[in-house]
């Protein structure tokens, strides 16, 4: 039997498709990338705006045909247009489907076709382990915690991880309480077994992944979890805020940067009230924690924070990139910046450029407001952004951005910097900086799937840079200088 997952959004959504076809994986099923070709067709869906919802129902039609053809296919769509709440309106608007699965949650598919298939795929996962028994590939163990595709077994590089599922924040633009409840934990030997898994079958770099990433394991240590309370300015209308005295992150950070064989960490997403000096020490410190941090600011107007309820103000955040750029002196930073929230003027938009311009940080994810159901804002703003101002305002910011990024990554010309090699891409090797800058460059007479090579940049653009791969030591980035040097330009 073969299965398809087509995956849309974000990379905690990348994550539960690659746990669904772990657990495929492991009833014998192969993956397939022709979808007409699948025993099992999955649909990971995205809501958080209204064009990644339009996105997921447009491809659910496209499949309808699929279905109509062949009833034996097995239909499952998983994610947010599912969400935690009970799927009866889903049942009844698309009746072609047969399972439908929470985020995160493969167990309704597995226990469908365990029902429906139960003999067959027993047949099947037998032959699939004497298969991979006969190989070299440690897949063939069955106590793996997260299998990987069979055909990605010593070829993926890098992975995702989720440490903490859900939100309890609740911007009052954002969906992803509603869709994927509240924050949940998971334990630090639960996940530390997964990247062991993982780095068994050959992957490099894993990135641990949450909502709000720095809350992990909160949760898990209970109401006696000492605490400070913090007014980030009394003035600004925010309420004080429970902040850690230490910082669980930490903790997972230490168990997993300890793990053999592995060469990378990374952590996203981070919220600005939650970062502790704590958590920049440990990127500093730790060697295999890679100095890239996501923070994302969304507006850099007070009024649009406290409109967001985001829980600081603009203020806060420059103090907060000080801060990192003190403690990790060769940091790249990413921001996520929403233009046409509700109310929006031109002057407070204005100040979000500004803000941007100050700060100068490597790369901004732009996104246009949309309404979201279930969300404060949907309920109680009017979204009263044209969305031909939408349009200007996101262009202008990109345009900003490019500039920025561009020359940013022109200090990197005549540096070399460590690459970990991810895979090819037309004729040239592709990989990424500790940064998480993008690097392509070419060597015909060497595999270098999954290794660290030393590069000089040739060429630097916004979005990636060019170079030569460096046989020797000598000459070496040092980060530290070149990003300085960066945000001084």
């Amino acid at each position: 039997m073969k299965y398809h997952v087509a995956t849309f959004g974000c990379q905690m959504n990348e994550a539960d498709s690659q746990r669904l076809a772990s657990e495929l994986e492991k009833l014998g099923l192969r993956a397939t990338d022709d979808r007409f070709a699948a025993d099992v067709l999955v649909l990971n869906t995205c809501v958080v705006r209204q064009g990644a919802e339009d996105k997921a129902l447009s491809y659910l039609h496209m499949i309808k045909p699929i279905k109509q053809r062949n009833p034996n296919v097995v239909v499952g769509v998983m994610g947010c247009l599912v969400g935690v709440r009970g799927n009866t309106p889903l049942k009844q608007a698309f009746p072609w489907v047969d399972v439908f699965m929470a985020p995160s949650e493969p167990g309704p598919m597995v226990d469908f076709l365990l029902q429906r298939e139960g003999k067959r795929l027993a047949e099947a996962e037998t032959q699939a382990r004497f298969a991979l028994q006969d190989g070299d590939f440690p897949a063939a163990q069955p106590d793996l915690a997260l299998r990987l595709p069979a055909h990605e077994v010593g070829k993926r590089v890098t992975a995702n991880v989720p440490v903490v599922y859900g939100c309890s924040h609740a911007c009052t633009f954002c969906i992803i309480p509603f869709r994927r409840g509240p924050e949940r934990s998971r334990p630090v030997a639960e996940i530390v077994r997964e990247v062991e898994s993982l780095v068994a079958q050959g992957v490099k770099e894993v990135t641990l992944l949450g909502q709000i990433v720095d809350r992990y394991g909160y949760d898990l240590l209970g109401d006696d979890y000492a605490i400070k309370r913090y007014n980030p300015g009394a003035a600004s209308g925010i309420p004080s805020q429970n902040i850690p005295l230490r910082t669980p992150l930490v903790d997972l950070l230490r168990a997993v940067n300890d793990i053999e064989g592995l060469e990378r960490v990374r952590f996203l997403t981070s919220h600005p009230n939650w970062m502790t000096d704590e958590l920049l020490d440990a990127v500093n410190e730790l060697p295999k924690v890679m100095s890239h941090i996501e923070v994302p600011v969304q507006a850099g107007d007070d009024d649009v924070l406290k409109r967001m309820r985001r829980g600081y103000t603009r203020d806060d955040y420059r103090r907060l990139i000080e801060r990192i750029r003190a403690k990790v002196p060769d940091a790249a930073i990413a921001t996520d910046i929403i233009v046409g929230f509700c109310g929006e003027t031109e002057a407070q938009f204005m100040r979000t450029y500004e803000l941007l311009e100050e700060l100068r940080l490597d790369v901004v994810h732009l996104a246009k407001y949309s309404p979201r159901p279930h969300t404060v804002a949907a309920r109680e703003f009017a979204d009263d952004v044209p969305e031909e101002e939408k349009e200007r305002r996101f262009r202008f910011l990109e345009a900003q951005h490019e500039r920025i990024s561009g020359e940013i990554n022109q200090r990197y010309l005549g540096q070399t910097v460590e690459v970990l090699v991810e895979d090819q891409h037309k004729g040239k090797w592709r990989g990424r900086t500790p940064q998480n800058k993008l690097v392509f460059f070419e060597d015909a007479s060497n595999d270098w799937r999954g290794k660290l090579a030393n590069v000089t940049i040739t060429w630097a653009g916004p979005w990636s840079m060019q170079g030569t791969v460096r046989t020797n030591e000598d000459a070496l980035y040092n980060p530290a200088h070149a990003t300085q040097t960066a945000h001084a330009a």
